[in-house]
Formats: structure tokens, sequence, C-alpha cells
């Protein structure tokens, strides 16, 4: 700008050359040597100024030249809006300067919309963000440098134009997000209330009769405006076919569906005390089992009686209501000559009565044996009655006392002697091989004749009695106590300090009555003394009450003991039926002894021998982890044995 035509004055290379002359011709401050004014002749756009006493024409700021016959405008511009203005500028030249305008989107710091850049003005961004609303319902400012951009807020989706997009160009608008109806499920509802709004969630349930593997229930509503496809996959339930149970037998028709009911009835010879056994069909599809099961029926038989002199009557207990049971009964008929037959018979009988009776053909005068029990597959504990059938009879009233003797009353006149002739039979359940037979007589004169025989202990003898001017004898039923069963045969050992031996444990033999238990016991040394073998205080090693009592080693049924012989190491760290075999103390004197227990009939008897003795014990954990991994095996087997029999 201020630019005359190209060549309308002298070439540029020119005129410095031209400004020297023309301050030569001026240097005396006065008018030249031409008489000339230099100040007159100053081109427009000069300005005559007076340096070192000479009058010189200079250029004004803004122009370029001699200042007297050249003054052309100097272009601020060429060099760049950046460069002369600053970032984000528009430069403009005038006549003698120029001017900075901010591009769109910028401001002046100075706040005018002009400014030139010598005061440290320059061009910032404008937040058009500032201003609400500019992004129209639903949209979301974003400001950029110089400009902004428009987004659709959380819940709102862009229609009919892009994303950014500008309101002034773009038809975009943000319209909230709406997932509508939430996709059906096949055998499945929805639960509860729900909205079609971003987020919002839907459960889903299957239809009764129906499950869903996985049990994912939940679709959301997401940001496109969808809703997630359910996972729930809704089959129909079907349990199939019901579960087989232990002696049970699976009646009538059932479903296999959810609620379907399976009844199950007990196998003969079982029973379910607790009620009806059934099995439902759950949710999960799976059979829910019976908390009842099918036991063996065990018949009590009870109140074993006599009448009409040849007629049996016993009550029941077998559980159910008017069950029918089959019965064997076993008649064993003895007269009293011994060279005479033996009446022997069976009888079957078949009832639901629960006081059966039932009437024999028996022979007079003779002495029986009843047995009754249940017909297999229903098992019972036999019931015995002995009774003689009606005969002219001299004896009456025989009972026992003491245990082992018997009085009777005789009808005979008194002073006359009567001679009694007896034939006794022992047996003993628990010893099969184990029979006694005796046969002896005994005279008397006495109205009331009493005898004591020579029995065995722990045993079940009948006793025939018949005087001699009777014709059938009298028979009477007699159960021995048990006594104390034989010492254990042990071999003994006195240990001092070091390990100890291995205990040899052999059976007894059950003369006395049965053996129903083996135990070790560790006492203190110092209670050998005052131990009682009776003495069933004696607890288990943890429940001590401190450590100078004794304790149960261990326990083993006596059907757990080898008929040769096994051994046990006292402190082995495992369990003899529900007692710790624990190891001895370091330092400790101790007495192993082994008690023999006999049970029958609420009595119990021991028999016990010191097995060994301890002095200054120091059996070593090592040690005793050596031994006992070598009998680990038998000792594991001989305790799930009396665990199992317990």
């Amino acid at each position: 700008m201020g630019r005359g035509p190209r060549g309308a004055g002298p070439p540029r290379l020119l005129l410095p050359l031209l400004l020297l002359l023309g301050l030569a011709r001026g240097a005396a401050g006065a008018p030249g040597a031409d008489g000339l004014d230099v100040c007159a002749t100053c081109h427009e756009h000069a300005t005559c100024q007076q340096r070192e006493g000479k009058k010189i024409c200079i250029c004004n700021y803004g122009f370029v030249g001699n200042g007297r016959t050249q003054c052309v405008d100097k272009n601020e511009c060429q060099f760049g809006a950046t460069v002369v203005c600053g970032n984000h500028t528009s430069c403009h030249n005038t006549p003698g300067g120029f001017y900075c305008i901010c591009l769109e989107g910028y401001r002046a710091t100075n706040n005018n919309k002009t400014f030139i850049p010598n005061d440290g003005t320059f061009c910032t961004d404008v937040d058009e963000c500032e201003v609400s609303g500019l992004c129209r319902h639903g949209g979301r400012c974003v400001n950029t440098h110089g400009s902004f951009e428009c987004y659709c807020m959380d819940g709102y989706l862009p229609r009919n134009g892009p994303e950014p997009f500008h309101p002034t160009t773009d038809t975009t608008s943000c319209t909230e997000i709406d997932c509508g109806t939430p996709p059906e499920v096949p055998n499945g509802y929805i639960i509860g209330d729900y909205t079609s709004r971003l987020g919002s969630q839907v459960r889903y349930a299957c239809r009764e009769g129906f499950f869903s593997v996985p049990e994912d229930t939940v679709s959301s509503c997401t940001a496109l405006g969808t809703w997630e496809s359910p996972k729930l996959h809704c089959q129909e339930i079907n349990c199939g076919n019901p579960p087989e149970m232990r002696h049970a037998i699976l009646i009538g028709n059932h479903s296999s569906r959810l609620g379907g009911v399976a009844r199950y009835v007990c196998q003969e010879g079982f029973e379910s005390p607790g009620g009806k056994i059934t099995s439902v069909c759950t949710e999960e599809g799976t059979w829910r089992e019976s908390t009842l099961t099918c036991t063996e029926t065990l018949t009590k038989i009870d109140d074993v009686s006599v009448f009409n002199d040849t007629c049996v009557r016993w009550q029941i207990n077998s559980g159910r209501i008017n069950p029918k049971i089959a019965y064997v009964i076993s008649i064993k008929g003895q007269r009293l000559d011994p060279m005479e037959s033996v009446h022997e018979e069976t009888v079957n009988l078949t009832t639901d009565s629960r006081t059966p009776e039932v009437c024999l053909a028996l022979y007079p005068g003779t002495n029986y044996t009843v047995n009754i029990s249940t017909a297999p597959p229903r098992r019972s504990v036999p019931a015995v009655i002995g009774f003689q059938t009606a005969v002219k009879q001299t004896i009456s009233n025989i009972s026992g006392f003491n245990e082992t003797c018997l009085r009777w009353r005789s009808i005979k006149t008194a002073d006359m002697e009567e001679m009694y002739l007896f034939h006794i039979w022992g047996q003993r359940w628990y010893q099969k091989e184990f029979a006694q037979e005796m046969t002896f007589n005994i005279s008397s004169s006495s109205r009331d004749p009493e005898v004591c025989l020579d029995l065995h202990p722990g045993t079940d003898y009948n006793v025939s009695l018949r005087a001699l001017s009777s014709e059938l004898p009298v028979v009477i039923s007699l159960t021995t106590q048990i006594t104390e069963p034989p010492l254990p045969e042990v071999e003994f050992f006195t240990v001092h300090g070091g390990p100890l031996p291995r205990l040899r444990l052999k059976k007894a033999k059950e003369k006395n009555g049965p053996i129903s238990s083996y135990q070790v016991l560790v006492l203190p040394l110092a209670l050998q003394s005052t131990f009682s073998c009776d003495s069933e205080g004696t607890s288990s090693f943890f429940s001590n009450a401190s450590d100078a009592d004794g304790y149960v080693a261990a326990e083993l049924l006596a059907k757990d003991v080898p008929d040769d012989a096994m051994e046990i190491l006292i402190g082995d760290r495992l369990y003899y039926g529900e007692y710790y075999n624990a190891p001895l103390k370091r330092g400790n004197d101790y007495c192993i002894i082994l008690r023999i227990t006999s049970e029958w009939n609420k009595v119990r008897r021991h028999s016990c021998a010191v097995w060994a003795q301890v002095k200054d014990s120091s059996l070593t954990l090592l040690q005793m982890a050596g031994v006992g991994l070598g009998s680990m095996a038998v000792v594991i087997i001989l305790t799930f044995l009396s665990f199992s029999a317990v």
C-alpha cells in the first residue's frame, strides 16, 4: 500500500546514493549552494529535521526513501501474520503502518478488535462452550482451538447427522436413548417393573416347570439404544428316572416334572420307622433324596406264655401297624424215660395279630421246649419257653435260687423218702462247641427239697426233674452269671530307659463267659499297687484330669483279635477303637496292664495282668514313628473294624 506504479521512481538500488547526495547538498543547514531551502524539498511523507547544524529530510515511520524525492510505504505484513502479529492472527498493512486482527474463534487480550503487538497483546482462544445451549438439547459442547465441537450426552444418541457435529453446519440432533420393549425369553418372564432408559435393567425368571443354566438373569439397556441379549435359557425340568433306594421298591406312577413325587415301599423284611419314603423332583432338575431309609425289620417277641396246657401266646412289636408276619415254631419234647422217643415238630404260622397264639398237638406228660422266631427274610430274637403238658405230678412250685440251686414242693406224705432224677443240659450261645450234660439222682424225705448243682458260669441250662413216683418230669431253665475271664497270658517285660518292646496279645478262651474286649491301660507305676481291675473310671488320654491319672491306650473288640496273636506297640499315636495310643512322657515310670472284659446279661467281669513296667521312659518320636509305620496296616484295619462294630 502507498506505493506508486513500477518505474515511477529510481530503481531501489539507487535510493541510498541519492539520499547521500541530498545530505551532502544540505550539509550547511542552510539553503544550498544553489540557494534552495532543504526543508522545502522534503517528500510529503518525510519530515525535515535539524541534525548537527544541518537540515535533512527523513521519511516518516513506515516509509523508506531519501526523504526528498521518494518515501515508499514499508509493507510490515510481508513477513507473514504469524511473525508480525503472532499466532492465530491476520495482518493488515496501512500507509505508514499496519494492524492485526485475531482469527475467528480467538480474541485479542486487550479486548479490542484490532491491535498492534508492541504492547504484548496476543490472540487467545475463545471458549464458545461458555454459552449454554450451544449444542442444543441433549448436546455436550467440547471446546477446541479456535472453535468447538458438539457431542451427545450420555443417554442420548445422534440422529440425522454425524458426531461430533457443529450446530451451524450440521443437522445432527441428540435424542434420548430408548431401548424400547425388552426381548422375550422363551418359557421365561420379566420380574417386576422396568424402564427403557440407558442403564435400566430387567430381570428374567423361568416359568414354573422350567430352569436355566447358567443363571444370568439380567439384561441391560445399552448406549447403543438396544437391550443386551438375555443369556437365560429356560429348559423344561425333567428329573428323569427316580433314584434307586436300598431295600425299597418304587410303586405307582410318577411324574418326572417339577414337583413330581416318587413313592417307595420297603421290601419284605425291611421297614421305614420314620414314615413314608418319597423323593421329589426339584427346581434343579434333580430328585431330592429322602432322609428316610429302609432298615431291616427286627421283630421283638415278648411275654411268651402257655394257656390251656398246649397253647402258646406271645406279643410282638414290629414297628408297623398290623404287619403280616410269618413265624416258625419249633417244638421239642422229651418224656421222662430217656428210652422213649423225642417229639420234634415245626409249625408255620402267618398272622397280622400283635398277640399271636397257636395251639399245638402235644403229647401229654411231656416236657416241651418251644422256640418261636420269624421266618426269613424278617429277623427276630427268638423266644423260648419250656413247659410240661398235664400229667399226674408230685412236684410243684419248682424255682431257682442262688443262681445254681433249686427248690420244689413235694406232695408226698411226710417222712416218706422220694427219689428224684435229674437230667441237665447246658449250652452257650457264644461258644457253639460247648455242651454239658449231666444225669444223677438224689433221695429226700423233705416236703421242700433243695439241691445245688455244679454248673458252669455264663451258661443257659435246662434242668429236667422227675420224681420216681411221677409220670413226667418238670423242666426249669437256669442261666448262670459270668465270672471273671481267665487271666491274660502275657510275657512280662521290665524296661529301663530303653525303647519299649512289642507287646504280644494272645486271645483268651471263653471259659467263664463271652469275652467282649481287650484293653491296654497305662498307669503311673506308683498306682500299680492300688489299681483295681474292676475299676472302670479310667478314661481316654485326652480326657484325663491330670497327668497322674492312668488312661486307656487301646481297646480291641474280641472279634477283632486274631486267633493266633497280634502285637501292640505302646505310644504309636494310633487309635484303637475310640482310644488314642499316646507316647509315654520322657523320664516317667509307668505300668502297662492288659485287661480282659466279659459282658453278658448286663454283668461285666474283668481280669487283669501286668504286661510291662517302664522306668525312666525314653522312647523317642523317631523310634516310635519307625516302629509305628511297620504295624500301621494291621492297626488301621483293626481300628476300622472296632469303629464299625460300635
